[in-house]
């Protein structure tokens, strides 16, 4: 039996690379989601509205395991082979793109409605009113509560391991089963997850304070 040591420490450092790139595949895929998400909620389409709200409570109504489930195990019923890399990215780009949408919604909609009047006035299409008028001050609200989820994202990545991806949890599991000491094993896990989220939490929390300063009267 292996004793833990430096070798067993730096394969759990590594893996933190894979969960690095996990995570910022799924924060880059989820806010191309996210952003169509929250524009068919607050474009005024009915149609586009109620898909994009199924779509929203699909995905924060289930559990991120479960869309790891069906992404990993439905797609080779369907006829497509998938690894536990795509499989990942997949779940997180969907599961992120839901709850990014409905942070950027709220966003969009805490604009004033005075502004969005005022475009309307000037006869601005729909495309300038958002990109000129809407966006660029809905952007200063969200990006709080945004970097705040990206820490949801980065420990999210933790239930990939279920399907075989090799992130830190896996990696922790594998030492693990090595050296069959569990508790300094995952310590060192929680320990480096924390190092990888603790900044961006401190980081959210202090754009909350000087947002709420901005707009205290």
């Amino acid at each position: 039996m292996r004793t833990f040591g430096w070798p067993e420490l730096w394969f759990i450092a590594e893996a933190a690379k894979w969960t690095l790139a996990l995570s910022v595949i799924a924060f880059a895929g989820g806010a191309v989601v996210g952003l169509l998400v929250a524009l068919a909620r607050t474009g005024g389409n009915a149609v586009l509205a109620r898909i994009a709200t199924v779509f929203t409570q699909i995905f924060q109504g289930t559990p991120l395991l479960l869309q790891l489930f069906l992404v990993f195990f439905g797609a080779p019923i369907l006829g497509f082979e998938i690894n536990p890399w795509i499989a990942a990215a997949a779940a997180l780009i969907l599961n992120s793109g839901a709850f990014l949408g409905e942070i950027w919604r709220g966003c969009i909609q805490a604009v004033p409605r005075g502004q969005w009047e005022a475009a309307e006035a000037l006869s601005l299409s729909y495309y300038w009113r958002m990109r000129s008028v809407v966006l660029p001050q809905a952007l200063k609200i969200a990006v709080p509560p945004t970097v705040g989820y990206l820490v949801q994202i980065i420990k999210g990545t933790s239930l990939a391991a279920i399907i075989g991806f090799t992130e830190i949890t896996r990696a922790g599991q594998i030492i693990n089963n090595a050296t069959f000491q569990p508790l300094i094993v995952f310590s060192v896990v929680g320990a480096v997850y924390f190092v990888l989220c603790w900044p961006l939490s401190l980081w959210a929390g202090r754009l909350e304070r000087r947002h709420a300063r901005c707009n205290t009267p």
